[in-house]
This record gives structure tokens, sequence and C-alpha cells, in this order.
């Protein structure tokens, strides 16, 4: 086949970043399960998550989403990296210090007040590491991102162990650690990845500024709005189902984030993709409708696999977790239908960077951000806390329509319509299947797992064996 060559450089890609951040992706994973045990208290981790999605949602403001235009002109083979590094440091550095001058109204918000010194750093400490990581993944240095991951998943562990076990600092030791971590990491890369030869206040170029400014500023409302679809559901949660089934709202924060545990499988295998996605969606040119076409179907084959085996599993899965964290399986269905379109999303996000349309990535997200603040109100009220699971669903499902529709006239691809919808009604009765409790649910959920991997094994064995192939007769001719 004319162009193989991409589809095996693709795979290769995959595999290298799949390798460079297992250990990271693995904590990950496991970090969940640890929480529950080390802060006991569905309320206490409730409190942690709110904290950390506050300075989630702080980042990509103070970063002015220049981590994006750092990495899109950084691959630009005739841009001047120096200059793309030292306009992605001054940005950082002005908006933080735009942060800075803001506190009395950040003050304002109950978990900044508590936690400030803490935030500011660790929103300082982010927007620095994300800065190198993903400049040294601009001039595509894998081996130092690799071993960053490695290094950064045992400090993250270690001081973990040290803050929330040894010294039980709760929702200031998970912070505390993050920040420890991310700062060993920034100074690794800078020192390793000598990044001190692109950073040159002569190296700073207004104009250039300007243009990454054009691209990235469109990223921070897309960003938010990522963040408003995606950890909004906790605030909304804890205000409206305060006292619901004699329960704390914090107490089923505690257990909503845990329901993301399972869905974040699925979000971690296509954020490794992704990694790997942008490299070849960018410096790929040749015939990209076909090639984005025919990658999309083999990926979301992939995707509604895993997620089906998430949905079959989740309520033996959640033994992992202690007892009092049990619950929080009836959340796992929708937040994984969820993850799937996230990855879906994020695909379709590629061909928006291929020609710096970030406002077209701005529209999509802002329009499902705004569908899911009035979904949560509605369907929080008329289903309880499992309700923000679905409208979690549903607005990730729009962006992805808009997303469709938007990218037809930059790249058509053929995304596999009749495929997919069959996909989605199999996973979505699956779904109500498992919340219903239906009589015989495992055994039936487990029927329509195995429907969707039949659906999908032809696709996915097929560019299967044109990799394998292509590996084979590269180590026969060696």
């Amino acid at each position: 086949m004319p162009g193989a060559d991409r589809y095996s450089k693709l795979m290769s890609n995959t595999l290298l970043f799949a390798l460079s951040n297992f250990s990271s992706k693995l904590l990950n994973l496991c970090l969940t399960p640890f929480l529950t045990f080390a802060l006991q208290e569905t309320s206490v981790l409730g409190v942690t998550k709110l904290t950390q999605q506050c300075a989630n949602l702080l980042i990509p403001v103070v970063g002015l989403g220049m981590s994006f235009s750092v990495i899109r002109f950084g691959l630009d083979k005739n841009q001047n990296k120096s200059q793309v590094f030292t306009n992605g440091l001054v940005t950082i550095l002005c908006g933080f210090g735009l942060m800075v001058l803001a506190y009395p109204l950040l003050s304002m918000i109950p978990l900044v007040s508590d936690y400030a010194l803490l935030l500011y750093v660790y929103v300082l400490v982010s927007c620095l590491r994300t800065l190198c990581t993903q400049f040294i993944r601009s001039r595509q240095l894998n081996r130092l991102v690799a071993l960053d991951g490695v290094l950064t998943t045992f400090t993250l562990l270690g001081f973990n162990i040290l803050f929330l076990v040894v010294f039980k600092w709760g929702a200031a030791g998970y912070l505390l650690a993050t920040i420890c971590s991310d700062f060993g990491s920034a100074v690794f890369v800078f020192i390793t990845g000598k990044l001190w030869n692109y950073l040159d206040r002569r190296s700073f170029n207004q104009r250039l500024w300007k243009e990454m400014l054009r691209y990235s500023l469109p990223m921070i409302p897309a960003q938010i709005s990522f963040w408003v679809i995606n950890a909004s559901d906790m605030f909304f949660v804890a205000s409206m189902c305060q006292g619901y089934q004699g329960q704390s709202g914090t107490h089923w924060t505690g257990l909503l984030s845990t329901g993301y545990y399972l869905p974040t499988i699925v979000s971690t295998l296509g954020g490794i993709f992704y990694e790997a996605w942008q490299l070849s969606a960018i410096t790929e040119e040749e015939d990209r409708s076909a090639f984005f076409s025919r990658i999309f179907k083999v990926y979301q084959g992939v995707m509604f696999c895993c997620g089906a085996g998430i949905i079959w599993l989740c309520r033996p899965a959640m033994f992992i977790f202690r007892e009092n964290f049990y619950e929080a399986w009836q959340f796992v269905p929708f937040l994984t239908i969820a993850s799937i379109f996230t990855c879906f999303n994020q695909f379709f996000n590629t061909i928006y960077m291929v020609y710096k349309r970030s406002g077209y990535s701005l529209f999509t997200m802002l329009s499902g951000a705004v569908v899911n603040c009035i979904l949560n109100f509605v369907l929080i009220w008329t289903m309880g806390p499992v309700g923000a699971a679905l409208a979690s669903a549903l607005s990730m499902g729009l962006v992805f329509v808009l997303r469709v529709i938007s990218t037809q006239s930059l790249i058509p691809v053929d995304y596999g319509s009749a495929s997919l919808g069959l996909d989605l009604i199999l996973l979505t009765a699956e779904a109500v299947v498992l919340l219903l409790d239906l009589p015989g649910a495992f055994w039936i959920t487990g029927a329509i797992t195995l429907a969707i991997i039949l659906l999908n094994l032809k696709e996915v064995w097929s560019m299967a064996e044109l990799i394998l192939g292509k590996l084979f007769k590269r180590r026969k001719a060696s």
C-alpha cells in the first residue's frame, strides 16, 4: 500500500510514547485507590479534588495557552526555536504577574483563600514544567521525554507517600507532592535539555509573539470550556447534592472523582496515541484525507472495545477501593462514554492544529461547556449525582458532532457513520442495562461487549496486518 510507511511510523511513535509514559500513566491509575486509603474519608478526597481542579482552571489562564503554541510553532522546520522558547517563558511570567495582581478577586473563592500560597506555586511550577516538556517534545528529544516521565513518576509517588502517609497533611500534602515533583521535572529537563541555550532576552521576537498569542489565546477559553465539561461536575454535585440520601455534597464529589478512575484508562490510551498522532498529523502532508479516515476508523474501533470492557467490569473492579467508595461504580458507564468522545475530540482537534484554526477549537468547546452547565443543573436535579456523568457524556458528544462538521471543509474525514452509530447504540445500551441493574446484567453487558469487539475486529485486524507486515519486511531486509 502506498504510504504504508507513515502507518508504521505512527505505530512506532505510539509505542515509543507508550513506553515513555507507561510508568507515569500506571501511577495515575494507582494513585486514586491509594488516595482512598490515605485520605480515608470520601469528603476529604472531595475537598482534595476540588482544590486541584481550582488549580487546573487557573493554569491555562496564567499560561495564556502558550503550551499549544510552543509545540505547534516549535515543530515548524523554519522557525527559530530560541525565539519560540523565550517567547513562551516571557508569556508565562507575564500571566503569573497578572495572577498575583488578581489575588483580591481570587481570594473570594473559598478553596483559593484556604490554600492560596500552595495554589499559586502549584500553578507557576506546572506552567514552567509544561513549557519545558513541550519544548523538548517539539525538538523530538523522545528519549529525554521518556526519562523525565519515569523520574517524575517516582518522585511524585515518593512525595505522596511522604506527605500523605507519613506527615498526613491531607489536601495540602497532595498539592505539595505535585509541586515538588513538577519542580524537579522542570529543573531536570532544563538542565539535561540544555534549555539555557535557547533562553536569551535578545531572542524575544514581538512579531512571532503576536503570532503565537493569536494562536494560543483562543485556546484559553477552549481549555476552560474543557475544564467546565470535565471538572465543573464536581462543583455542581458538591452544591446540589448536599443532603442527598443523607450524605454531604463533598461525599458525592469524592465518589464522583473515584468514578473517573476506570474511564481514565480510556483517556490514558487516547492520550498516548494523541501525542504520536500530533506529530504525524502535522508532518505527513500527502493524501491527508485518506490517512485521517483510515486511522480514525481503527481508532474509534479500539476505543469502543476498551470502553465496552470497562463498563462490563466496572462493578467488580471497584473492590480495589475502600468499602465506602464502592458506590462510585454508578458514575463509570456515562463517564466512560464521555472519555471516548474526549479522545475523538482530540483526534479532530489535530486538524485545527494543522491549519492553526484555534478559533474552531474555542467555538466547539465553548458550545459544549454551555450545554454541560445547563444539563448539569437539569440532570442532577432530576437524576441525582449520576446526572453529572450523563451531562458530561452528552456535552462531549455535542463537541464531537460540531468538530466532525467543522473539519470537513479542511480535511474531509470518512468517520464511518454507520459503524460508529451502531457502536454508540450498543455502548449506551450496555450502560443503561448496568445502571438499571437488570436481572443477568453482568451476562447481558458481557454479550454486548463481545458484539462490539466482533463488530470492530475486521478494521482493527486489517491495520494490524499492514503494520506488522511492514515491520516484518524491514526485519527480513536487514
